[in-house]
C-alpha cells in the first residue's frame, strides 16, 4: 500500500547500549547487518515468512547516528521515489539523502518535510514472482 508508514528507525550513538535499552524494556530482539552496518529490530511476534503477525505492527531498524540523521525516523512506502522526491521538492520539502539501493529489496531515500522533521521514503524492488509490498521486504 503507497503511502503508508512501513518500517521505522533509531539512530544511536551506542547502538549496543541502545538495543539492550530497549530489549529490557520492551523485550525488541535486534539482528546485527553488519555490512550495511545496520540492525533490523524485530517489535512483534512474526510468521513463517518473518512478517508480524500481529496487525498494523511494523519492525524497524537501529543505525549509527550521524549526519542529518539524528532523530527517530519513520519510513513510508511509495511507488516511485524519484517521482515522490520532486512532489516533495515541489511543495516546499527538501531530499536529504537521494534514492540508494538496499540490497536487492529494493531503495530509499531521505526528506526533510517543511516542518524541519526527516522522513524515510520506501520503494520496493519487483519480485521475480510477482509484485511484493515494502512491507514484505522491510519485514513490517
Amino acid at each position: 500500500m503507497a503511502g503508508g508508514v512501513v518500517h521505522f528507525e533509531i539512530p544511536a550513538e551506542d547502538e549496543n547500549r541502545a538495543g539492550k535499552f530497549y530489549t529490557s524494556v520492551f523485550g525488541w530482539e535486534f539482528s546485527s547487518v553488519p555490512e550495511m552496518g545496520y540492525a533490523m529490530i524485530k517489535t512483534t511476534p512474526t510468521d513463517a515468512a518473518g512478517m508480524p503477525s500481529v496487525t498494523g505492527s511494523i519492525n524497524g531498524g537501529m543505525f549509527h547516528r550521524e549526519g542529518d540523521l539524528r532523530s527517530p525516523v519513520i519510513t513510508v512506502d511509495v511507488d516511485d521515489i524519484d517521482a515522490a522526491l520532486e512532489q516533495i521538492n515541489s511543495l516546499g520539502g527538501s531530499t536529504v539523502t537521494p534514492r540508494q539501493e538496499v540490497g536487492s529489496m529494493g531503495w530509499a531515500a531521505y526528506f526533510r518535510d517543511t516542518e524541519g522533521n526527516i522522513v524515510g521514503l520506501w520503494q520496493n524492488a519487483p519480485r521475480a514472482g510477482g509484485a511484493g509490498s515494502a512491507a514484505d521486504d522491510l519485514g513490517a
